[in-house]
């Protein structure tokens, strides 16, 4: 009897230690893993959100760069930002103009999602191996470390979204003369994985690394950057209580997308040459009416580099840059935004400068 007595309140010490530890962990801040869980959905959706939106609201800038990028040099049709965007208009009306953004965005929704919340996890990654480094608990991530972070996430994004990037590109360049037609992104998956089997849904994915890492990384890194030097040293008296407006939040994703996709353009040209490659009738698409067809086969990046330089010069290599600055200054910035607005509404504490 005696010895159920001590089990008993052996029991129920036990219990109450155990109850007092769990108490002291939730007034630490330990986050319960169903909470993690939601954190991590909210940031998706956040990121998800973002890129759908601000991606829509270019849509017709999106399409026109890419259909300048591939034109066939000896047929041209697109001779320019405004001259392209009525062409389009005239030729292939309203609907012409956001031709592919349905499958844009089923790409970006996903992309957008895996990149900003692989940039967030990296970031506490590294600003934790730093600060073990360094020593210094109070230490901040620096515009290096942050380009390092937003590299690692732009690789993740574009890798596991690649195959929808590849065939999106062939559905934007699409015209109504076209002799084949791709009647959507999944009639296209399919087709391309029958026809040129599973290594061309990647076809065009190393330019594609090389050039994420300067674009998304310097996207992150100039935003960050810009923020963090705008409320540290407030200047022009544009900072009040350390808060960043609307308005000088968009200004600074603005420069941050000019200036990633500025050094990181020509790769993106190359890789969307090198995604046609294999189609039998990409040079018919790319004229638009099968007239003046010029061989698209490149054996490389290098080779696809070479051949674009040596029978066009080096400013095919920033053909379309116009619409796709003018794209991505709005374009960038509006992501940036939506993300941490749609992050506040849903509650998420973390953000991206954290």
């Amino acid at each position: 009897m005696a010895s159920e007595d001590v089990n008993t309140s052996e029991s129920a010490v036990s219990t109450i230690v155990n109850l007092a530890e769990e108490a002291k962990l939730t007034k630490e801040g330990v986050k319960a893993p169903s909470h993690a869980v939601l954190s991590i959905c909210k940031s998706l959706v956040a990121g998800g959100v973002a890129g759908g939106v601000s991606r829509t609201a270019v849509a017709p800038l999106e399409r026109l760069k890419i259909l300048l990028q591939v034109q066939n040099p000896h047929n041209i049709k697109y001779n320019g930002t405004v001259q392209g965007l009525k062409y389009i208009w005239r030729t292939e009306g309203f609907r012409g103009l956001f031709k592919g953004n349905g499958t844009n965005c089923a790409r970006i929704v996903p992309n957008s999602a895996v990149k900003f919340f692989s940039y967030e996890q990296a970031s506490k990654g590294i600003l934790y191996l730093y600060q073990q480094q360094t020593g210094d608990d109070e230490a901040e991530l620096t515009p290096l470390l942050r380009l390092g972070a937003g590299a690692c996430a732009g690789i993740i994004a574009m890798s596991a979204t690649y195959p929808m990037d590849m065939v999106r590109g062939r559905l934007t360049v699409q015209t109504e003369k076209s002799p084949y037609q791709y009647r959507g992104m999944v009639h296209a998956l399919s087709t391309v994985l029958r026809e040129e089997g599973p290594r061309a849904l990647y076809r065009g994915w190393l330019p594609s690394v090389i050039g994420v890492v300067p674009y998304v990384g310097l996207n992150f890194a100039v935003y960050e950057s810009l923020k963090d030097w705008l409320v540290k040293s407030r200047p022009f008296g544009i900072v009040d209580n350390s808060e960043l407006t609307v308005t000088t939040r968009l200004a600074c994703g603005a420069v941050a997308g000019t200036i990633g996709q500025t050094v990181a353009y020509p790769l993106d040209v190359v890789r969307r040459r090198m995604q046609m490659v294999g189609w039998k009738d990409a040079s018919s698409v790319i004229t638009g009416d099968g007239g003046g067809k010029a061989p698209l086969e490149y054996s490389g990046m290098i080779d696809a580099f070479r051949k674009t330089v040596r029978h066009e010069g080096v400013g095919a290599l920033y053909k379309g840059l116009v619409p796709n600055s003018v794209k991505v200054v709005p374009s960038i910035a509006i992501a940036f935004v939506t993300y941490e607005k749609v992050k506040d509404l849903l509650g998420v504490e973390f953000r991206i400068s954290d």
